[in-house]
């Protein structure tokens, strides 16, 4: 097989492993047989050995020896982590973003929020947050600043699906809220002051696995 028909199947793969892993249908610790992720896309080893690869670049899985290759897991100071991370990137965006947000924008940041509000599953209610806090950064015209918030948004998204896959409750985002009154009104330093504190918000639950067994849950939950 050619290698750039390997490499573009390997992406697939990847791909679809990643979104199964940060929907949470596949959990922490579950093995990634080779065998039968290539069976099931008709694919020899060599890009499926690629996939893995790239999944482990992502953070989404681990090799260890005589295991094979599992989902990764994650604890509170992963989760703390990625919050820092995201407060600290999401307000760099935010600061240059600022000048060149629109009341369009603006009204469609709202939209988004109201949208989150009325969501009554965590898929929903993850997209519409996500949807939001794009809507104010992108114009910040830093693609790759802009791409390193989007794999911190795909984290949380793992965390929040792997700890509030059932039992979501209706909630209303006042931050979403004091951060657009602030946009409007010109005040910057009182946005990010409280985007950063917004992103750093961590949830916990009690959380069952497939197996029976309960562990703490955490999750960011802005």
């Amino acid at each position: 097989m050619p290698k750039d028909k390997d490499e573009t199947i390997a992406l697939r793969i990847s791909r679809t492993l990643a979104e199964r892993i940060i929907s949470g249908l596949l959990e922490p610790g579950a093995r990634l047989r080779q065998d039968h992720v290539a069976e099931e896309f008709g694919a020899s080893h060599v890009p499926v050995r690629e996939a893995f690869r790239r999944l482990e670049a992502q953070g989404l899985a681990v090799s260890e020896p005589r295991r094979g290759v599992r989902v990764a897991s994650f604890d509170l100071g992963e989760v703390r982590e990625v919050a820092e991370m995201r407060a600290a990137l999401e307000v760099l965006a935010l600061r240059h973003a600022a000048p060149h947000l629109t009341s369009a924008i603006l009204d469609r940041a709202e939209e988004a929020t109201r949208a989150g509000d009325k969501s009554r599953d965590v898929r929903s209610w993850e997209e519409a947050n996500r949807s939001f806090h794009r809507l104010i950064l992108a114009p910040c015209g830093m693609p790759r600043l802009l791409a390193a918030i989007d794999d911190l948004h795909a984290a949380s998204a793992r965390f929040l699906f792997a700890t509030w896959r059932s039992d979501w409750e209706v909630r209303t985002d006042h931050d979403h809220r004091a951060i657009l009154v602030a946009l409007r009104q010109g005040q910057i330093e009182a946005a990010t002051a409280v985007l950063a504190r917004h992103v750093q918000w961590i949830g916990q639950k009690p959380v069952t696995s497939a197996s029976g067994t309960t562990r703490n849950g955490f999750a960011i939950v802005g």
